[in-house]
């Protein structure tokens, strides 16, 4: 992965997790390394914030049903369950992932948590209205042009009330810092390699708001959030709530 590349488009290469014939205990190494770099870059707050922006626009009910669709480990999921504590509400969390390497790390992270399940699944599988919000956190950049319309399409149908979405800022500055964090933190080649990419592969404003046209969804908002993350909204429109 070279240090210089332009970022005036969305990089369109697969980022090696992006290669379900791989995996194996590398990837449950960059798993845990991940996890580390989430914490350094905040990538909970953006994830959080629109959850609760959903959920207040939805009356603030007192239980709710979380889906994290390419949940990973799902660590970006702690502070959820902290914000429910302190709310009064009864959540529950499934963690969404198509890897088994990555379900067993959740498994692993929530082995004492009751309120989360771990599913292997595609999202593209499953039941209408599975959950009353359906999150994503740097899950969306995986997917351009009509295929990121088509994914987040789904999202919305497994959802009762709408989605929300973490992803990246696609910025020269959040580029060089992944660049230079992950090779501080991580020798593993999907970190280094990943990394740097999932911001090349990361979004700008017009980008967004290209998606809400393709979706013709115009209640779909979208936040700039530190540290270089964007909290996306997108009601549901057939919610009767």
């Amino acid at each position: 992965m070279s240090f210089f590349r332009t970022l005036s488009h969305r990089a369109q290469e697969d980022e090696l997790m992006d290669d379900f014939s791989m995996g194996g205990e590398e990837l449950s190494e960059a798993l845990k390394h991940l996890r580390r770099l989430n914490k350094i870059f905040a990538a909970t707050g953006p994830t959080l914030a629109g959850v609760e922006k959903l959920w207040t626009s939805i009356g603030c009910p007192t239980s709710l049903r979380i889906l994290d669709v390419g949940a990973g480990s799902g660590d970006v999921n702690h502070k959820l369950l902290e914000w429910a504590d302190s709310k009064g509400i009864q959540l529950h969390i499934t963690l969404v992932d198509m890897t088994e390497e990555a379900c067993e790390e959740a498994r692993r992270l929530f082995r004492n948590e009751s309120r989360v399940h771990v599913l292997r699944a595609d999202v593209r599988d499953l039941p209408e209205a599975t959950a009353d919000i359906v999150t994503g956190s740097q899950f969306v950049h995986h997917f351009d042009g009509q295929q990121l319309v088509d994914i987040v399409s789904h999202m919305l149908r497994t959802s009762k009330h709408g989605v929300v979405i973490s992803d990246i800022h696609r910025h020269v500055v959040a580029y060089t810092a992944v660049w230079i964090t992950t090779r501080i933190i991580s020798r593993n080649r999907y970190i280094r390699h990943d990394g740097p990419l999932s911001v090349a592969k990361g979004f700008k404003g017009r980008d967004w708001q290209e998606l809400k046209k393709q979706l013709n969804h115009e209640s779909m908002t979208y936040e700039w959030k530190p540290l270089f993350r964007y909290s996306v909204v997108i009601p549901n429109q057939s919610s009767t709530s």
